[in-house]
């Protein structure tokens, strides 16, 4: 299903695509990134953060839970401190999932909101990697030119800030 519509001020054409896709019986909807007014059907911008969600409370409310977190640097639980507060985090990309078309130039913005820095990389695409740090924007650009799925991780937050890049054939 495709929309399009004028907003406000901008002036810019913004463009949703859904796509329903059923795994397993889990019905999953994916919303494809907006196309701005400078872009051409053959070029997508996929605006992406680097977030840290985390919570938090009291030992008095919620006992500590004292268990060991997968290394790598992803998961945070910090034991707590001298007022009993303790709390968990976790790193992520958000979306965790970009979508885009065989063919397409892709320019994924990333702009780092918690952790001093992350070393993107993605299967395929980027084999290197992008250093973004907090408060910058890292751009990766590449042409999308073979259909698949193919992982997005970040160096320093092992395992869990991964996210999934799906090339959907022509």
């Amino acid at each position: 299903m495709r929309c399009v519509g004028r907003e406000g001020v901008t002036g810019r054409l913004r463009v949703v695509v859904a796509a329903f896709l059923v795994v397993g019986g889990l019905a999953l909807v994916l919303v494809l990134p907006q196309l701005g007014l400078s872009q051409t059907s053959d070029e997508r911008v996929v605006y992406m953060a680097l977030i840290e969600p985390k919570g938090g409370v009291t030992v008095d409310k919620e006992p500590f839970p004292g268990t060991q977190m997968p290394k790598g640097g992803g998961y945070v639980l910090n034991p707590p401190n001298p007022q009993g507060r303790w709390e968990v985090s976790v790193y992520q990309f958000s979306p965790a999932t970009v979508v885009v078309r065989q063919g397409e130039r892709v320019t994924l913005e990333m702009v780092g909101i918690n952790g001093a820095k992350h070393s993107v990389h993605i299967d395929k695409y980027v084999p290197n990697h992008s250093v973004v740090k907090r408060g910058e924007i890292g751009r990766v650009k590449f042409t999308a030119d073979t259909p698949g799925v193919f992982k997005i991780h970040c160096e320093e937050h092992q395992p869990s800030m991964e996210g999934t890049l799906v090339v959907l054939p022509r």
